[in-house]
């Protein structure tokens, strides 16, 4: 069974506990929306971050763009440095080791021609 108030005094203070209560759950409410942001806000934001995406997006396919710049140049310059390499040999051959064994044979030849 239900307790029914029995004097008026007892429905005033049942109605100020009410209110209360009600004050109560406002305020809590009030205060979760203070929490949620405006849709202004939350547009603006999600553009500013997507601005940003695009801008690290871009700069990293630069920065990759650069790289492939940079490896392609570093293999260039190893094939250079091998055709230089393979040059010099030739050259040495060429410029001092033949006409070198042109002098020299002559001499191990006479030398060996004399001993025998």
């Amino acid at each position: 069974m239900i307790d029914e108030p029995v004097t008026l005094g007892e429905l005033g203070r049942l109605i100020q506990a009410l209110r209360g209560d009600v004050r109560d759950d406002m305020a809590q409410i009030n205060a979760r929306l203070d929490r949620l942001v405006s849709i202004d806000v939350y547009t603006a934001e999600k553009t500013a971050m997507s601005k940003d995406i695009a801008d690290l997006t871009k700069a990293l396919e630069q920065l990759a763009a650069k790289q492939q710049q940079d490896v392609a140049a570093i293999q260039d310059q190893r094939v250079q440095d091998a055709n230089r390499v393979t040059q010099t040999r030739r050259w040495m051959v060429a410029s001092v080791i033949i006409p070198m064994l042109g002098l020299v044979l002559p001499v191990i030849l006479i030398m060996a021609g004399g001993s025998s």
